[in-house]
């Protein structure tokens, strides 16, 4: 695999992760395609062709985030905004804030986006967040609506590429460093991916959020 763009300190056993050091954000930027990842309690079940777009806002410091996913032949998608969890450290340790009902914005829910790794080129990633537990249950349905998608966010780890398929090396090495830093990847689902993609334009598009809504009914 190539060298990471930058690499943390070494990480101890049982310790904090390794994280990328003096991310370029804007090469970071742009469309990247879900791979694999352990799934979060608010995407359809059956969803495919799942991929983020980001793009740097003016300010330089926020990034809006558009999460898309097609399901049952129509476009779900939410969207975000990510920023440095410490605008001073050159650790890319970053939160990702989406709200609570989506389709009507009112409540704040934050969750960690850590980069891991990525390549030299940014052409695939491995993102993560500091508690390395998958917390996908359908037994919590009952819970509160903002701790189940605040511990859901916090329960992910993804393999990203810019293209709808990774080179198959890549991808265990990439599984590889995932489990030295902790996690169970027998948990990760493959992702599937159409190629070429779907448009975000060429199939109905579901009610904003409502998708996340349906997810806590099992639909």
């Amino acid at each position: 695999m190539a060298a990471a763009a930058a690499e943390g300190a070494a990480k101890k056993s049982g310790g904090e992760m390794t994280v990328v050091r003096g991310l370029d954000v804007a090469r970071y930027m742009g469309r990247w395609y879900e791979i694999a990842s352990v799934p979060s309690f608010f995407q359809p079940r059956d969803g495919r062709n799942t991929r983020a777009t980001y793009a740097l806002l003016e300010d330089g410091a926020t990034v809006h985030v558009l999460n898309e996913t097609w399901s049952k032949g129509k476009r779900d998608y939410i969207e975000g905004t990510a920023y440095k969890a410490d605008p001073g450290s050159d650790e890319a340790k970053l939160k990702v804030k989406f709200y609570l009902p989506p389709f009507l914005p009112i409540i704040p829910v934050v969750g960690d986006y850590w980069v891991l790794y990525v390549d030299a080129d940014y052409q695939y990633a491995l993102v993560g967040e500091p508690r390395r537990k998958n917390l996908w249950t359908r037994t919590v349905r009952f819970h509160c609506a903002r701790v189940l998608i605040y511990r859901s966010l916090r329960a992910r780890v993804q393999i990203l590429c810019r293209k709808t398929s990774i080179d198959e090396e890549v991808y265990s090495q990439l599984l590889e460093r995932a489990r030295e830093e902790g996690y169970d990847v027998s948990k990760l689902h493959r992702t599937p991916q159409d190629d070429p993609p779907p448009e975000s334009d060429a199939a109905p598009t579901d009610t904003k959020g409502v998708w996340w809504f349906k997810s806590l009914f099992g639909k």
